[in-house]
């Protein structure tokens, strides 16, 4: 089996590149030779990810966060290299809801097992693997890639207080198969898993496996409304609420403002975008 060990050494505040020599070892009690790549950013980890494919590794292993986890969905999907995650960032959301981990990893190349999921993507854009959002929290997401202090989830706590000050709600239109839907929303959120922002269920019944993207719309709020919206979201009881509106379907256009989309912590582009589910697009080791 040939097996290719990317690192991101920042991811984690440092914590992958501390471990990885650990990880390494570990990768090859279960496969034998592992070939370790060390990207310096996230340029580099794109560019490696993208070259393991092309030269043919049965397995792309990644140790990192979710934004090293999208680069390899980025490499390895509609291939026949299958991806493993290794969390050590500061989310991990792809494999918290995959229910990866070093140990499982290990076990799943010793064992050879592979799993084929569904990945979401961008019309003339990115795959992902989690979640697209915009609105609410892809205005945090801007505002956290600006700032240069704290670092750390602090920074994205002072950010969503920030933003919170600023709120407005927009004029949505949200197409699918089944129909439309238009609204004042606060947010939109498309998961193909349920997890984002470090353990966030904001999407919490989709499911990668069934061929459909779920949809989570926070209409028209007040900062107050918001507030009180704000403590379900970890438990996943914030579908209840009277504001939020839930859907799912193959494929969603989401249109009528100037918000950024986000999927898996990452830029897209400004609305309009439109997101479909791609089943059993990905291979995964777990």
């Amino acid at each position: 089996m040939t097996v290719a060990l990317l690192v991101c050494p920042a991811a984690g505040l440092g914590a992958a590149g501390r471990v990885a020599g650990t990880v390494a070892s570990r990768l090859r009690t279960a496969c034998g030779d592992v070939q370790l790549l060390v990207a310096s950013d996230a340029e580099g980890t794109n560019r490696l990810a993208h070259k393991a494919v092309r030269d043919g590794v049965e397995v792309l292993a990644v140790l990192g966060g979710d934004g090293a986890a999208h680069a390899g969905v980025q490499a390895c999907a509609g291939t026949k290299t299958a991806l493993a995650v290794i969390p050590a960032g500061t989310g991990n959301d792809f494999a918290r809801a995959l229910d990866l981990s070093l140990d499982g990893v290990v076990e799943a190349l010793r064992t050879g097992r592979r799993r084929s999921i569904d990945l979401g993507r961008v019309q003339r854009g990115a795959w992902f693997g989690t979640v697209l959002c915009a609105g609410f929290d892809s205005a945090v997401n801007e505002r956290v890639n600006r700032m240069r202090w704290p670092r750390g989830p602090r920074r994205y706590d002072l950010a969503i207080m920030l933003e919170l000050a600023q709120l407005q709600s927009k004029p949505l239109t949200v197409r699918t198969p089944a129909g439309e839907v238009e609204l004042e929303a606060t947010l939109i959120a498309v998961g193909n898993t349920p997890f984002y922002g470090g353990g966030v269920p904001i999407c919490p019944d989709a499911d990668p496996g069934d061929g459909l993207l779920d949809v989570t719309i926070a209409g028209r709020a007040s900062r107050t409304e918001l507030m009180r919206i704000l403590p379900k979201l970890r438990t996943g009881r914030h579908v209840d609420h009277p504001v939020v509106t839930t859907l799912r379907a193959s494929s969603i256009a989401i249109a009528g403002n100037d918000w950024i989309g986000y999927a898996d912590g990452e830029r897209q582009r400004e609305l309009p975008l439109t997101v479909e589910c791609v089943p059993k697009a990905l291979k995964v080791v777990a």
